[in-house]
């Protein structure tokens, strides 16, 4: 008999419906789909090995959860996708807050129904969709909002003593009844409403008030925290989380090419933005390292995590100013340049948790730091490492250093006193042409990428001069509308009082 012609306690008993409760309901789902090879978490790139594993095995257990770790590393997502291990419909009782099985009812109005009208008690039939309950923990949170109160405005309509059941107002976890609830930031709820979980998760039952009341709920408990340390704001209580049977530890990326592919997957892009803008490998590559040197910058609060939302905002933004570039030059194509990066830093500032010494610093200028550093550790990725390059001037040795520099015709150029103005709203045609002003740029490029094209010359290229200014071998100036390349010593000079003469350096004396 198919669920839409059953209407009724009878029919359902006639079909053979037998109880089960929601964790062995995920469990028996999930045995399925690992039978079968499918896969239980989509969309969940870089937990294939580690988390995803440790959470199939949680289930298998038929244990609640606690998902630990920084913000942004796909906990929650995680959790509501567990639902898809739902069966797709299951029976309740009609008019039930709590979602109750009709072969096993334990609210005081199912009870009463069933007496009342037997087998032609009214089913009710619940989509796997609405049995997944969430709660953000704040400090203002009740034991009233979790787990419910009296109701005196329904004990006066109903003409009831506030000492029977049916005044009740069920909170939210009674309301998730047979399905999954999750508790977000579980550290930041108060210890005291922390203790009134206990007896859910290990007895399975609720109290309100002064009731005598036993309510066995069936739900799969699923929490996630940031690591105990990484606020004063609270943390788990010892005995709550000593009930919460299987802990498991998620974590950021550990390749970039698993950071790759989430922003890929997360980043907002519409089709209009897609065919305007062609975005190379290098230029994702360059927003994705920003987020790893983040993660290990002195200035940047480990234990407050760098998210993954901070790669996928700062892509969208660097779309964004190719395409705001492209409209104002009324350009039908274009490319997003090293230089349009910059526009990256507004999604950095927000998202970076400084240490003092960052805030003295400042996060618009740590920000720009994390940016040259990105740039600094991908450059070594396409061209010889310029570290490597830097020695003091030999006269006698000369010659056979400026073979081995690919880049000395290049600070040659600059150490002559010439400079390169990279205008931010310049058409691609404009900034190709100055880039091929500078002696050297374009046959080093070529000589490692001789079949690259002409836009992708002309990228890698700028991003020559970038990598030489992150290796202090030129000197870059973001300055309002453009950005500066110089020489080095000739910056250094022009910046006042080093008592320096500039005829006694080369720019590669300095790191």
């Amino acid at each position: 008999m198919k669920i839409n012609q059953i209407t009724n306690l009878g029919q359902l008993i006639a079909s053979g419906y037998q109880p089960k409760s929601v964790k062995q309901e995920l469990r028996d789902n999930l045995v399925k789909n690992l039978k079968a090879g499918e896969q239980s978490f989509e969309g969940i790139i870089g937990y294939e090995d580690s988390v995803i594993p440790d959470t199939e095995r949680a289930l298998l257990s038929r244990h609640n959860i606690l998902f630990l770790g920084l913000r942004g590393q796909a906990k929650t997502r995680m959790a509501r996708q567990m639902t898809n291990l739902l069966d797709e419909y299951i029976p309740t009782i009609a008019g039930s807050e709590i979602n109750d099985d009709p072969l096993r009812p334990i609210s005081k109005f199912s009870k009463d129904l069933i007496a009342q009208h037997g087998d032609e008690t009214p089913i009710h039939w619940l989509h796997r969709s609405e049995r997944y309950g969430e709660k953000l923990a704040t400090p203002d949170v009740s034991v009233a909002d979790l787990i419910g109160d009296i109701d005196p405005i329904k004990a006066a309509n109903l003409r009831l003593s506030f000492a029977d059941e049916m005044v009740i107002h069920y909170g939210i976890i009674p309301r998730s009844n047979r399905g999954i609830f999750v508790i977000n930031e579980l550290p930041d709820l108060q210890a005291r409403i922390q203790v009134s979980l206990f007896n859910i998760l290990e007895e399975g039952d609720i109290q309100i008030r002064g009731f005598k009341l036993r309510m066995p709920l069936d739900i799969l408990f699923v929490f996630t925290a940031n690591p105990e340390d990484y606020t004063n704001r609270g943390s788990i209580v010892t005995p709550l989380k000593d009930r919460i049977e299987s802990q498991i530890l998620t974590h950021y990326p550990k390749t970039l090419e698993h950071a790759l592919a989430i922003t890929e997957q997360e980043a907002d892009i519409n089709a209009e933005q897609s065919a305007l803008i062609d975005v190379s490998d290098l230029i994702k590559k360059l927003v994705e390292q920003v987020a790893f040197e983040a993660r290990n910058n002195e200035y940047v609060d480990k234990k407050s995590g760098v998210s993954a939302r901070l790669t996928i905002s700062a892509y969208e933004n660097a779309v964004s100013a190719a395409e705001r570039r492209a409209i104002l030059n009324k350009e039908k194509h274009t490319q997003i340049w090293v230089s349009d990066l910059t526009a990256i830093i507004p999604s950095l500032t927000g998202k970076i948790e400084l240490v003092y010494e960052g805030e003295q610093e400042g996060p618009y200028q740590v920000s720009m730091n994390l940016l040259d550093k990105s740039i600094r550790s991908q450059f070594n990725q396409f061209f010889p490492n310029p570290e490597t390059l830097k020695k003091r001037r030999n006269t006698g040795k000369e010659s056979a250093k400026e073979e081995e520099n690919p880049y000395k015709s290049i600070t040659r150029w600059f150490d002559a006193g010439n400079s390169l103005n990279l205008f931010f709203n310049a058409t691609d045609t404009d900034k190709t042409l100055k880039l091929y002003t500078v002696d050297g740029l374009h046959s080093l490029v070529k000589k490692y990428f001789p079949k690259a094209n002409e836009k992708e010359t002309a990228l890698l290229m700028e991003f020559v001069l970038h990598g030489l200014s992150a290796y202090s071998l030129i000197s870059k100036k973001v300055i309002e509308n453009k950005i500066e390349f110089k020489d080095l010593i000739g910056s250094m000079v022009n910046l006042g009082g080093t008592g320096f003469r500039e005829e006694d350096f080369d720019s590669e004396d300095f790191s």
